[in-house]
């Protein structure tokens, strides 16, 4: 369909669209696959997709850029959290077996086909860094090139700064004993899936232990929270739905009075266990521990407090959250 039928169908079905153009354009640049789920909330009934009188254009337009807001405060914890794992994994591995290639070694892992192919991930990606181009990094942005050519100049020696190898480059290209990364450069290798699956694979539970409690989280906590940010990542990585979305994995509650949580007795109702809310809770969990003076919880909250009850369903959010002490104490 033309964007001008598609703009004729959101009005069929009872969306008021004061300026069809304005209209017309959004959906140009935002795509009415992307753009028209968020118009489901306001439905009268999912049967006939007709919306319940008086809902505008920017209605549906404002709830679609409030979940691009979430999804990038979102993946703002996230980063945190993946790269804490990280080099909470590369540091005791390394220093408890003294060994920057640890991971190489099957005795680490409890089975041996996910760790061969682990190892297979590791060499695959080395040799396409060896096959293709040059990686290179150094002090001259990518921003400052991009803008030197299109003012139609050719770069000098006297425009770019110092150029360098890619760390995983030159390692591959300097060393020839072991043919594999050490184990930080090879974390940097890996997606969260990944990660992950290498965490769960860890034969020792002290191992895991370790690697847990440095996050201030228990071994089978991480690994469940793990799990469901391997999800939500995928969905923030590809700028899906995220708010109301049916995850289908969510975090486990903690036991453990050492693991930071809501303190209230219905702080979390049944109701929010299947819902974002859980996922919220679990980021601010680990950043307590690995970024404290994080504003992260201020930002979460300065977004959401202003959003109609509608959202907060959506999420699982229960109206009077920013009073339990878990939040509160973060917000001021």
């Amino acid at each position: 369909m033309s964007l001008d039928k598609l703009v004729g169908r959101l009005a069929e079905r009872g969306l008021k669209i004061p300026d069809e153009g304005r209209a017309a354009r959004y959906l140009r640049h935002i795509g009415y696959y992307r753009l028209s789920p968020y118009t489901i909330p306001f439905q009268q009934n999912r049967s006939d997709h007709l919306l319940r009188e008086g809902i505008v254009f920017d209605d549906v337009l404002d709830l679609y850029a409030f979940d691009r807001a979430l999804r990038l405060l979102v993946i703002d914890a996230l980063e945190r959290v993946e790269v804490a794992v990280r080099a909470a994994l590369t540091d005791h591995m390394s220093t408890t077996y003294d060994d920057p290639h640890w991971y190489m070694g099957a005795a680490h892992f409890r089975h041996r086909g996910k760790h061969e192919g682990l190892l297979r991930i590791v060499r695959e990606t080395s040799e396409a860094r060896l096959s293709g181009a040059p990686e290179l990094t150094g002090t001259s942005s990518e921003a400052e090139h991009d803008e030197h050519e299109l003012k139609g100049g050719e770069l000098t020696s006297d425009d770019v700064a110092p150029i360098h190898r890619s760390a995983l480059e030159h390692y591959l290209t300097t060393y020839g004993t072991p043919d594999l990364p050490p184990s930080w450069l090879m974390m940097e290798t890996l997606t969260l899936g990944q990660l992950t699956s290498m965490y769960r694979n860890l034969d020792r539970r002290s191992d895991r232990t370790a690697v847990a409690t440095s996050i201030g989280l228990t071994a089978p906590v991480l690994e469940s929270w793990m799990q469901t940010y391997v999800r939500v990542r995928n969905i923030c990585a590809h700028h899906g739905r995220l708010w109301n979305v049916g995850l289908g994995v969510y975090p486990a509650i903690p036991t453990s009075p050492a693991i930071s949580w809501l303190r209230g007795t219905d702080a979390l109702p049944e109701r929010s266990r299947k819902r974002l809310y859980p996922v919220l809770v679990s980021l601010q969990a680990v950043l307590a521990t690995v970024s404290p003076r994080s504003s992260w919880t201020r930002r979460l909250h300065e977004l959401v407090s202003t959003r109609p009850p509608m959202n907060l369903a959506g999420m699982g959010i229960p109206a009077n959250w920013a009073d339990d002490d878990f939040w509160s104490r973060q917000i001021r």
